[in-house]
């Protein structure tokens, strides 16, 4: 069996030196959990994001694109500012993405002259170079991994390019393919549904599910927002981009601040299962005492360490039960991650 270099003996895995020195490493994962409402939100997100950027055309690339780069600069600062998922930081900054990425991909479209099939083909590419550095560089893609710096800028610089192919291939089969913004959105709904399918019958993993999924929402999104908001001599009902763009944050707006007071979407603690239970930890600590020896002297299940495999489906429990200083929780959480993800890759090659 191949051994791997301790934790301490190398850079922690997960670890982005550069913003974890201004921001600090987060205590808890920085996603929420997957639940209905995140598909709602998400939804209505691409939705705003797409009508919004094209109301903000109407100000030139100058004034436009620089209130979306404000938006987007903005809603870095929020959400990476945070040690934990915020929902009103997260979805903040998931909609100044949905923004943004739909002004980029325009601009490749309307003013480099970019073909949609082009533009298409480009952010996909993006997109798979995004997941292939991520996976090789951390071993997972799920979003329950989501629990170093480098981990979240791998997740949100994913989400930044399926913004922006979605916009392209929205774009692509409404105009290109001549479906029209209510066929495109049509056919999407289709799509959206072969990830259930295929987890059902095939057994597709979690991972590729999501993933799948979160692609997709967003020319389904894009592509009812268009047809709600364009002249009829566009195939939409001509409500407006304004008026749509209006009407969409403020439901989301609603929505957000529903998730920000009752909280239905924050991920169990490390070292718990997704019921609140504690994980009996396999593996002795320091002192020999296993986790049911432990007893009285276990802390608080917010301060045991666990890890995400998203190969695997399941909580790595080996030392989840250790206890951590809070004052360098973070840290042992991230030695942990590693040592953990190494074991699993030994136990892959095995």
């Amino acid at each position: 069996m191949r051994r791997h270099p301790s934790a301490g003996s190398r850079e922690v895995r997960g670890r982005h030196p550069a913003i974890s020195s201004l921001f600090g490493e987060p205590v808890a994962a920085k996603v929420p959990e997957i639940i209905f409402l995140f598909w709602v939100i998400k939804i209505l997100t691409t939705a705003g994001g797409e009508v919004t950027s094209d109301y903000l055309k109407t100000f030139g690339n100058i004034g436009g694109g620089g209130i979306e780069v404000g938006l987007f600069v903005i809603g870095m600062v929020l959400q990476f500012g945070t040690r934990r998922y915020r929902a009103v930081a997260y979805w903040f900054l998931a909609y100044a993405i949905a923004i943004f990425g739909t002004g980029v991909a325009d601009f490749l479209h309307l003013d480099v002259g970019i073909p949609y099939s082009g533009t298409t083909v480009l952010w996909a590419v993006v997109l798979a170079a995004i997941f292939w550095l991520w996976d090789r560089n951390e071993g997972t893609l799920s979003i329950h991994s989501i629990t170093t710096r480098r981990r979240e800028v791998y997740y949100w610089a994913t989400v930044f390019a399926t913004f922006a192919l979605g916009t392209a291939l929205g774009d692509f089969t409404a105009t290109a393919l001549s479906l029209g913004y209510l066929g495109s959105g049509i056919l999407f709904g289709v799509v959206i549904l072969i990830p259930a399918l295929a987890r059902w019958q095939f057994g597709l993993n979690e991972v590729g599910t999501f993933w799948f999924a979160y692609v997709v929402t967003r020319p389904l999104g894009a592509s009812f927002a268009d047809y709600v908001s364009k002249p009829h001599s566009l195939s939409g009902v001509n409500f407006g981009n304004g008026q749509t763009a209006v009407a969409s944050t403020l439901i989301v707006a609603v929505l957000v601040l529903y998730l920000a007071i009752a909280r239905p979407d924050i991920q169990p603690p490390l070292g718990t299962s997704r019921d609140g239970k504690r994980l009996e930890a396999a593996a002795t600590d320091e002192t020999g005492a296993t986790g049911s020896e432990r007893g009285s002297q276990r802390p608080t299940p917010n301060r045991y360490i666990g890890g995400w495999s998203a190969r695997r489906g399941r909580l790595l429990a080996s030392e989840s039960l250790r206890p951590v200083d809070p004052r360098s929780d973070h840290e042992a959480s991230a030695r942990f991650i590693d040592s953990a993800e190494s074991a699993r890759v030994d136990e892959d090659r095995n």
